[in-house]
């Protein structure tokens, strides 16, 4: 070989050499490594989060209704009760967070470093959170009254116009739990059946031998919380057969008098006070009826109500204007309303309490008068004759799109990030609390700065 051949092979030994990457170096978990953290709780948070604000407003509320149920007190055995204060924080900034569950509250309150602040090392689990966010209905619903105390103290809610709509929220019972009245019979016929069965086993010694007793208890309750489900259920017959049968009537003998007639009365025996109704989606689905009023010039949520009709002319306005005006101690002026709350006994009621109602007329039947509907006609009252000018006039006209500008974007806050979507709960009692539950986060977050002023002032 010449000594130009092995300088050749020189040269690429080494340019193939200073073409090759280094060997890359990474930051790898080293699990097994044991540290010492110093941490104090309170700089899991910034200063300026929004959780830091949440407890400072509860803080500035009193919260002592929540704790008249306590049994844990000075001189009696028993460990101490979690603070109510805390749970109220956790659940408010949990509606801030769009979370309706107690179950991932639980978890976000273990994994989450802002609900691990407001715990402060408190532990808690789903059950504590569950109950406490239901059971306490009277205290949540004098709380809310106390936020909007406080606002109309500042003169930023004064309810002369109140802007109220409704939104159908998706309820915890299954579309197929819907059964007969023939079928809930045989159901509770078997469902005490089955509790005397049980009874007869749990009893005798050989049969429960190998249960322990929890094992026991559990089946036990099981049993009797069905019964009692089924028995709620047969209980909402008379009430839904008497609408069904008014709704006959007003139908007549017709055809769509006829098909209301052929129809049976079907209720859950998961959630007996839910009702199949239509929803945003045009859907059909097992949900109640949340009503919301708001207050039109500062956009706080004044008034909450929930309801298991489908229809919002059942009645629904003259009850919430007078909750309003419980919880304000103002007077409401003007009430908007949209289409389906019309009815004549509703728009009487209001004129005789010198409230104006808006609220459109229904497109005629007649296709002649269409566009006519607001029309004076002989025989009508005093009250629908102002009604009609009122809502033909250029003002009226003006005055009712706050309607959709104040209702339609609150119902979809409360839906979007307060987490009023699919119930998990049931009954109309325990949904209200849902419902109390999101308007208050959303009055808390909307007038933050007015709750904390007197705190700021004190300080």
């Amino acid at each position: 070989m010449s000594n130009t051949d092995v300088q050749l092979g020189e040269c690429q030994a080494a340019k193939t050499t200073c073409d090759a990457k280094p060997a890359v170096r990474l930051r790898t978990p080293d699990r097994a490594q044991v540290t010492m953290q110093l941490q104090c709780p309170d700089e899991l948070v910034p200063a300026g989060h929004r959780v830091r604000t949440v407890a400072a407003v509860v803080e500035s509320l009193d919260c002592s209704a929540f704790a008249e149920a306590i049994k844990a007190r000075q001189g009696v055995a028993g460990r101490d009760a979690t603070d109510p204060r805390l749970l109220v924080a956790l659940w408010l900034y949990a509606c801030v967070r769009g979370i309706g569950s107690a179950r991932e509250l639980a978890r976000r309150c273990e994994e989450s470093a802002p609900f691990r602040w407001l715990c402060g090392g408190v532990t808690v689990n789903h059950r504590l959170l569950g109950e406490f966010r239901t059971d306490h209905a009277d205290a949540l619903d004098a709380l809310f009254t106390q936020v909007l105390t406080a606002l109309v103290e500042r003169g930023l809610v004064k309810v002369r116009r109140v802007s109220q709509d409704g939104v159908r929220v998706r309820a915890a019972a299954g579309g197929g739990s819907f059964r007969r009245e023939q079928r809930l019979t045989q159901l509770l016929d078997d469902a005490h059946k089955h509790v005397a069965e049980l009874r007869r086993q749990l009893d005798d010694p050989a049969h429960a031998a190998g249960v322990g007793a929890r094992t026991a208890a559990r089946r036990r309750r099981a049993a009797a919380d069905r019964v009692r489900r089924i028995e709620q259920a047969v209980a909402q017959l008379p009430e839904l057969k008497r609408k069904q049968a008014a709704a006959a009537k007003r139908a007549g003998n017709g055809k769509c008098g006829k098909a209301i007639r052929r129809k049976e009365p079907r209720v859950s025996t998961t959630d007996a006070e839910a009702r199949v109704m239509k929803m945003p989606n045009g859907g059909y689905n097992p949900a109640v009826n949340v009503q919301l009023a708001t207050d039109t010039a500062s956009r706080a949520v004044v008034g909450v109500e929930v309801s298991n009709e489908a229809a919002d002319s059942a009645g629904l306005s003259e009850p919430m204007r007078q909750q309003v005006q419980e919880r304000t101690g103002q007077q409401v002026e003007q009430h908007l309303v949209d289409g389906g709350y019309l009815k004549t006994q509703d728009i009487e009621q209001a004129h005789a309490a010198g409230v104006e109602l808006f609220v459109p007329a229904k497109a005629a039947q007649d296709p002649t008068r269409r566009g006519r509907e607001l029309e004076p006609k002989a025989g009508d009252s005093q009250a629908i004759l102002a009604w009609k000018a009122r809502m033909s006039s250029v003002e009226g006209k003006a005055t009712y799109k706050q309607r959709a500008a104040t209702s339609e974007t609150v119902n979809a806050d409360l839906r979007a990030y307060r987490g009023l979507t699919q119930l998990t709960v049931r009954g109309l009692r325990k949904a209200k609390c849902v419902a109390l539950w999101c308007a208050l986060a959303y009055n808390v977050m909307r007038f933050t700065t007015v709750l904390l002023a007197p705190v700021a002032a004190n300080g």
